[in-house]
């Protein structure tokens, strides 16, 4: 997949394409189900298949609520677009200029002047331009004027309910990773850079590979049964294992971090790149009376996450 961000100049090879339009945060079924009209649309018109999208997220942009709200970072979402197949990731970079054009001017200039696109995919929600003023009929009418084609791709439902980013955040913070996977069409996963931590783990005999979740929507603190995926590196692979997730209260913590034990691993894996897919919760955090209250209950959660994960792919 090649990921085009500086869609001002961009190269000819890289137009023309047939993109799905959104932020896709989380890559959930409803945002599959628009990709998977956008590779009809791009078989039909012999054209790579694309997706749109905006770094940053909008909501980033124009929130000043500090809190975090992302289901996943810009690496994660185009790892994720990658295994979907699609060929042409567009950043289209979100700033004071893209904001303030029309829904006419963002048609013309960025659909059909940079891009060039054959053909765009959107959600029946979709709005865009100044004030999210466009609607998706008004995409429609630009689409028979200037030459592009549009599809409005149904919202969809999970057990009667809508799924979005939103819902997704919720179970999420309910502590229901498998319901937010019901949604997600995968699990939920945090990834990122193994980062060097206080090694209070190897001492205790549970070597921790940690993680920053800085900038993305936290889960419900706790412990959760885990499949971690190494993506580079001389251990890559897939492994069973179980994380922590929050301020580590029993060593006084501030900073929320994730904190992954991976069975029956030995190595090192600082500086590599990890996806952490949460599978199951098992207990919140816990302030315990001394360290070997912690370490049972540590062997406790590792033997129950074992048990969890027998059956999961």
């Amino acid at each position: 997949m090649r990921i085009i961000r500086d869609t001002l100049f961009i190269d000819p090879s890289d137009r023309g394409a047939a993109a799905a339009i959104g932020n896709f945060d989380g890559v959930h079924v409803g945002h599959q189900s628009v990709i998977d009209l956008a590779r009809a649309a791009a078989k039909a018109a012999n054209a790579p298949l694309g997706v749109m999208t905006f770094e940053p997220h909008p909501r980033t942009y124009f929130s000043r609520d500090p809190n975090p709200f992302r289901l996943m970072n810009a690496e994660a979402r185009a790892h994720r677009l990658e295994k979907l197949g699609v060929e042409k990731l567009y950043e289209v970079p979100f700033n004071e200029a893209l904001a303030n054009l029309t829904p006419r001017e963002f048609a013309q200039s960025v659909i059909t002047d940079r891009l060039g696109l054959k053909h765009v995919v959107v959600g029946a929600d979709f709005c865009f331009g100044k004030g999210r003023a466009g609607t998706v009929a008004d995409l429609q009418a630009f689409g028979e004027e200037m030459g592009f084609g549009v599809t409005v791709a149904p919202i969809l439902t999970v057990d009667a309910a809508n799924v979005s980013s939103t819902a997704i955040r919720q179970a999420l913070t309910d502590g229901k990773p498998r319901d937010a996977a019901a949604m997600l069409g995968h699990w939920h996963r945090i990834e990122g850079e193994v980062i060097r931590g206080d090694q209070r783990g190897r001492d205790l005999g549970f070597p921790t590979a940690n993680m920053s979740i800085t900038g993305l929507h936290p889960p419900k603190f706790g412990v959760y049964a885990v499949k971690v995926d190494v993506l580079d590196g001389p251990h890559a692979g897939t492994y069973d294992g179980a994380a922590s997730i929050g301020v580590r209260p029993m060593f006084n913590g501030e900073v929320p971090n994730c904190e992954s034990f991976l069975f029956d691993f030995k190595g090192d894996l600082y500086g590599a790149t990890l996806s952490v897919a949460l599978v199951e919760y098992l207990r919140p955090e816990l302030k315990f009376d001394g360290l070997d209250a912690l370490i049972a209950q540590m062997d406790a959660d590792c033997d129950t996450a074992r048990k969890i994960l027998q059956d999961v792919e």
